[in-house]
């Protein structure tokens, strides 16, 4: 009966040219629908979270940071190892500059750098450390625990150098080893910074460029990736027990490159207004500009500053950001204090302290 009323059907169909079309024109609709609602949801895939470590990505200094990380025309200190190794140039006294930040999730960020001039250029070191508190092990067998605890660290080495060609223009260079561990795996990189900075004769206008984190893939390696395999299970009475090793995928790192704006719109004897803009382009998410602000009073012996960052990103994590700053010279001697305050979009905002000292 099934087939007597299929066939009959199909011989109507047959027999009627229009029936056909008509059936024809709604599938290829529908099928167009579905090939739009799925493309629809494939445009919104990002870059995020696609490179090794992230954890360059993190903005350094609580003076850049109160700024909204527009950063990259303005540096002048031995922050320049991450923002912009041409800003070492204009360093004219040892500097040495420590941050630490307990950052989200009970992770804690420090950073430690020292800027040398010499009558050949400015050089530094920097290092860089991200470290997450400890976490219990746990298995499929053992949800509660196996009894041991593991943690997760990252650390960045860097080696600069910046110098004056003239009056108006400095370039800089660095150079550092990324290193992140997980447990008993690590994975190791090599990367290089360059960068720019041209103050241009229209206002003192500052006019700044960098690239960072031009490097080598990174792919973690280590005894958890150590495995018990039997390498033909079909086969009877084979070794059964072969150690092999997991082998990862090798991930970029986190390329950025900056240009940036920076300028005084006042400026007297005892008190300054600068306004400064990075545009920013990484390869792990989409572009985005930062913008911010200081005002230095008292010849910049107090500084307020303020600013806002992924301006222009959808989904952006960071959001505005307020700091202020102490400079205080005893003989030869300078010291400087800076805080920062960064709202997060998603989390409690951060909160940051860097200490400095030129000599």
């Amino acid at each position: 009966m099934a087939v007597l009323r299929s066939h009959t059907v199909l011989r109507a169909l047959c027999l009627r040219p229009r029936a056909l079309c008509l059936m024809l024109v709604v599938s290829l609709a529908a099928g167009t629908d579905a090939l739009g609602q799925f493309a629809a949801e494939t445009r919104e895939v990002t870059r995020g979270g696609t490179t090794a470590a992230e954890f360059l990505s993190i903005p350094v200094g609580a003076r850049a940071t109160a700024m909204g990380s527009a950063f990259s025309a303005s540096v002048n200190d031995a922050t320049a190892i991450y923002w912009n190794p041409a800003g070492l140039g204009q360093i004219a006294q040892v500097t040495l500059t420590a941050e630490h930040t307990d950052w989200l999730a009970a992770i804690t960020f420090n950073y430690v750098a020292v800027a040398v001039p010499t009558r050949w250029g400015t050089l530094g070191a920097a290092v860089t450390g991200f470290r997450t508190p400890e976490m219990r092990v746990t298995t499929v067998l053992d949800q509660n625990g196996t009894g041991e605890k593991f943690n997760a660290a990252s650390y960045a080495m860097a080696l600069a150098y910046g110098a004056k060609l003239t009056d108006r223009f400095s370039f800089g260079l660095t150079a550092k080893v990324i290193s992140e561990r997980i447990w008993h795996s690590t994975a190791t990189g090599l990367a290089m910074d360059a960068g720019t900075v041209f103050e241009t004769p229209f206002w003192g206008m500052r006019l700044g460029a960098s690239i960072a984190n031009f490097g080598t893939k990174m792919r973690i390696t280590g005894d958890d990736l150590i495995v018990v395999a039997d390498i033909d299970p079909t086969v009877r009475g084979n070794n059964e027990s072969n150690r092999a090793e997991l082998k990862t995928d090798a991930f970029d790192l986190p390329l950025t490159m900056r240009i940036g704006l920076a300028g005084e719109v006042m400026e007297t004897e005892r008190s300054r207004f600068t306004l400064a803009m990075d545009v920013q382009s990484p390869n792990n998410s989409g572009q985005y500009v930062n913008v911010g602000a200081e005002i230095g009073l008292l010849g910049d012996l107090l500084m307020i500053r303020g600013g806002f960052s992924e301006l222009f990103l959808p989904n952006s994590v960071r959001s505005w950001s307020l700091g202020g700053g102490l400079r205080y010279d005893f003989y030869s001697v300078g010291f400087a204090a800076d805080y920062a305050y960064e709202s997060q979009e998603y989390f409690n905002g951060v909160s940051r302290l860097t200490l400095a000292a030129q000599f």
